[in-house]
């Protein structure tokens, strides 16, 4: 009881007793504090994380891509060339054939020896690549023939050489067909000749 003497005392006549603070003022900045916390340490984890990086790079590539496809449409090249599907079956394509009408003949590098060779071309495309050999003709015999000039006897004793020779010549053809006509379409090269004498 000693303390409500003193209690009385420090609430003089005619003056308020001090106030109490509210706790429910006290618990809602709380409450608060403790959700701007929680808020913060999320985006801060989730912006760390990269999560918001993948969004934006995402947003980039989509935009570079729209912008690519109407640079592509600005600059559309003529169409090339369609493969032609086989009827029977949607994943097969038709093969084309064109054997080119003059053989190709060439000295064998270090030796007497002559090499003449007959070429055919499949594709399949339609006849549109076809008709680009022939308009180039030159160009490709001159490239096809520059190729085998290549060839040795050592090259010639090899099992599967003419695999490979057959292999330059369509990406020499294509190249080719690629400079001028922007569009290949060889797909392979076959010998109906192959003579060396």
């Amino acid at each position: 009881m000693a303390d409500a003497p003193e209690a009385a005392a420090e609430a003089a006549p005619g003056e308020e007793p001090p106030k109490k603070k509210k706790p429910i003022l006290l618990i809602l900045v709380i409450v608060l504090s403790v959700l701007l916390l929680i808020v913060s340490v999320m985006m801060g984890t989730l912006y760390f994380s990269g999560y918001f990086d993948k969004k934006s790079e995402a947003a980039a590539h989509e935009k570079v891509d729209e912008l690519e496809q109407q640079a592509g449409e600005a600059n559309k090249a003529p169409e090339g060339p369609t493969k032609v599907v086989k009827e029977s079956e949607a994943t097969r394509f038709e093969n084309s054939y064109m054997q080119i009408d003059k053989e190709f003949m060439t000295n064998i590098t270090g030796s007497k020896k002559v090499m003449v060779v007959q070429i055919a071309i499949m594709t399949h495309y339609d006849s549109r690549v076809f008709d680009n050999v022939k308009k180039h003709e030159f160009a490709i015999r001159s490239g096809i023939l520059d190729v085998m000039r290549q060839t040795t006897e050592a090259d010639l004793a090899k099992p599967d050489y003419r695999t490979e020779l057959a292999a330059r010549i369509k990406i020499v053809m294509n190249d080719i067909l690629m400079k001028y006509e922007d569009f290949g379409g060889i797909e392979d090269v076959f010998f109906t000749s192959f003579v060396t004498q």
